[in-house]
């Protein structure tokens, strides 16, 4: 929900949190589209950023990869001040 004195929504850096677990451990060099849809679910996304992370072809994603893809689609939303972007 978007407070009403900033951009912000409740749940700005919450798609960081779901990438940063994905990749907390420094063996994983890559994941699967299927890994990161489950991860947003698990994590109650708003529907607005699992929107974000449905929009994701199928494939394995490296940490840059996947955050080069979800970027696109926030920026693509022009929800980047609303949610965050993700590195």
């Amino acid at each position: 929900m978007l407070s009403s004195n900033a951009m912000r929504s409740d749940d700005y850096g919450a798609l960081q949190t779901v990438v940063s677990a994905l990749f907390s451990d420094a063996r994983v060099e890559s994941v699967r589209r299927l890994d990161v849809v489950l991860a947003a679910e698990a994590n109650d996304l708003p529907s607005d950023l699992l929107e974000v992370v449905n929009l994701l072809p199928p494939g394995t994603y490296t940490r840059r990869r996947l955050c080069d893809q979800l970027n696109s689609a926030i920026v693509g939303h022009a929800w980047g001040q609303v949610y965050g972007t993700v590195q």
